[in-house]
């Protein structure tokens, strides 16, 4: 019977944040602006497969400071095992910097001077961690180095003494070996017989090596690519896999044919080449997540293929790895176009599959208010200044509730509430940021005068929450006015990458029935807005609730959920709204705010009470409503029970 393992793969190697130019089409140097994803190939790999449904971890090394962090804390959202993740307290973790010049280049600049990661050695190689897995990853990038040459290796003799396979990821970037100059990091080949020798001792180890042409070159020590698989072959049984771009790959089981083409051969696909960088290490993913799991060759080579094609067509390595329910996707083919990010289905399904975390259930106390707290100081002669202060109070009242609880939240603004925002990055809550003006209607952004500028100085984690007043009988002036600026946002949000939330008031605009709200909702579906995030008016209407279900799951079966509002209704209606939405699974519960605070802020602003009676009073009807939420879900409260 075969050893049951807690994960499929473990890559072993480089580990690094990637800082990719955002303006594309010109020199590195004149590149003014850089997303920060995770990087390194055996990241990257670990990170798609995850996507693709195996269960992978990294062993590696990250410094001990922000960046290294970073990669920790993406891993784990992830899904990829972190166990093997060490920090190293004497050295930084290594940088990349990279650009998007034009389909032919790529300018890549490696800061790894004395890095976290290759100062991997066999001492970091746990054998029961190894044990682990059903397979190791090496990359031949990290061989450049004894000593963790030494740990690669080790890590592959553990992993076959334990009846594991070992995969060579050929990977090889010649500047990483001393070969070429700081800033030819894009180099892709320099013959050389010492790290020919070099990567040749790891073959007897492998069971499946995977690389391009010019790496099939170096590994076999010629340029003509049929004699250096016939030199591989001379020294290992492996599976050989050469991958070639457009062309697709031949896979190589047994003898080396007379040409490549007499190999199996997978398909190609035609999209256009955007971004290089990354799609060998999803090629990678892709193949694995086929023969890990005992598919033939044919499927993973298409498989491999597909993520390739994927990841050739969008910025960034790591984040542009397909998921599975994607891949599929991509697989039925149909009409996409050739370049293929503008395949708008495909890159919602990206998005949506791609989000970190999961919330069945969130509960958020809304201190987003900017006009009704400037009416309370107007009604208490308070100075505006003292509102951060108590936008502060409420984040300590829901940490108090919460008790560092994920499915907890905060709606704070950045007027006023920014002090509240900064402290909130140290909790693992969920995180709302209005964007719309107060009142606004038709729909008026604050802050920047373009909103994309403005969501460009936001920390990713914050969600946009935008409230919209509107109805579906509207002028139709009124409603293209605020469809377009709806449109903007949504734009703006998908490529500054930050969570949606759209919250419509209807009743403000016309009378509501059971139709009105799902009517709402279509009408921006039909637009192509795909908001992560719906923030709805409550309502005792079970009818209500079943058409708003009905058409979340026709237009965005990935919508993260809704949550309710309270417009100021006293606790006992909130409680009465809670019992008949809860029972439709989409709602997965409030993010609520007068009702709440109003009268803390109001006795705290007037000088009656102080922070400690604040945060009581905030916690407490906080709590009260959660307890209200809780029992409603799961019918465990009488149902006029009145909340204190």
């Amino acid at each position: 019977m075969a050893k049951e393992h807690s994960l499929d793969l473990i890559a072993i190697g480089r580990s690094c944040a990637d800082l990719y130019g955002q303006q594309t089409g010109g020199r590195l140097e004149d590149m003014l602006s850089f997303a920060k994803y995770v990087g390194g190939s055996p990241t990257n790999t670990a990170v798609g497969a995850a996507r693709l449904g195996l269960r992978t971890g990294l062993l590696t090394r990250v410094g001990e400071d922000h960046f290294g962090r970073f990669i920790g804390e993406q891993l784990a959202r992830e899904g990829v095992s972190t166990q093997g993740v060490i920090a190293d307290p004497q050295r930084l973790t290594a940088l990349a910097f990279l650009g998007i010049r034009d389909p032919d280049t790529f300018p890549l600049v490696f800061y790894r001077e004395n890095c976290a990661d290759m100062a991997l050695c066999v001492e970091d190689v746990d054998p029961a961690f190894i044990r682990s897995a059903g397979a190791v990853l090496i990359s031949g990038t990290h061989l450049s180095q004894p000593q963790v040459f030494e740990a690669s290796l080790q890590a592959c003799r553990i992993a076959r003494e334990a009846g594991a396979r070992v995969i060579f990821d050929v990977d090889y970037r010649p500047v990483l070996w001393g070969l070429a100059g700081r800033d030819r990091g894009d180099d892709r080949f320099v013959a050389h017989e010492g790290v020919t020798a070099r990567l040749q001792e790891a073959l007897p180890l492998c069971d499946l090596i995977v690389g391009t042409e010019e790496e099939i070159h170096i590994l076999g020590g010629t340029t003509d690519t049929l004699a250096a698989l016939r030199a591989i072959r001379a020294r290992t049984d492996a599976c050989l896999v050469c991958k070639r771009g457009a062309a697709g790959c031949s896979v190589f089981a047994a003898a080396i044919p007379a040409r490549l083409d007499d190999g199996l051969t997978g398909r190609g696909f035609a999209v256009e080449v955007f971004n290089v960088l990354g799609a060998g290490d999803a090629f990678m993913a892709g193949f694995l997540r086929g023969w890990l799991r005992g598919e033939p060759l044919e499927v993973c080579s298409d498989w491999a293929n597909a993520c390739g094609a994927i990841v050739v067509s969008r910025h960034g390595c790591a984040p542009a790895m397909p998921t599975w329910v994607e891949l599929q996707a991509f697989l039925r083919g149909g009409d996409r176009p050739f370049r293929l990010r503008e395949d708008a289905a495909l890159e919602q399904l990206h998005w949506a599959t791609t989000r970190s975390g999961r919330y069945d259930e969130l509960m958020v106390l809304a201190v987003d208010h900017r006009s009704q707290f400037e009416e309370l100081c107007r009604q208490t002669g308070a100075d505006p200044a003292r509102l951060p202060a108590f936008k502060a109070l409420a984040l300590r009242a829901v940490d108090r509730v919460a008790g560092g609880d994920p499915r907890f939240g905060v709606l704070l603004d950045g007027r006023y509430g920014m002090r509240a925002l900064e402290a909130a990055a140290d909790h693992p809550y969920w995180i709302g940021r209005p964007i719309e003006l107060p009142g606004s209607c038709p729909l008026a952004f604050e802050g920047s005068a373009d909103v994309a500028t403005e969501l460009a100085s936001w920390p990713y984690n914050h969600v946009v929450k935008c409230l919209v007043l509107c109805h579906p009988d509207d002028a139709d002036e009124l409603r293209e006015r605020q469809e377009r600026q709806l449109l903007r946002l949504h734009d703006a949000a998908r490529k500054t990458r930050h969570e949606l939330l759209l919250e419509i008031i209807a009743s403000r605009n016309g009378q509501i029935d059971d139709h009105t709200v799902s009517r709402a909702m279509q009408r921006l579906y039909d637009l192509g807005l795909r908001p992560d995030w719906w923030k709805l008016e409550p309502s005792d209407s079970a009818a209500a609730w079943r058409n708003i279900e009905r058409t979340i799951a026709a237009n965005d079966p990935h919508c993260r959920g809704v949550v309710l509002l309270g417009l100021s209704a006293p606790e006992e209606e909130l409680a009465a709204s809670f019992r008949a939405a809860a029972q439709v699974p989409i709602v997965k519960g409030f993010a609520v705010g007068r009702t709440i605070f109003a009268d803390a802020a109001e006795q705290w602003l007037a000088g009656r009470i102080d922070d400690a009676g604040a945060i009581d009073d905030l916690a407490a009807r906080f709590a009260a409503l959660v307890e209200a939420w809780r029992a409603a879900r799961t019918h465990g409260a009488p149902a006029d029970r009145e909340i204190a």
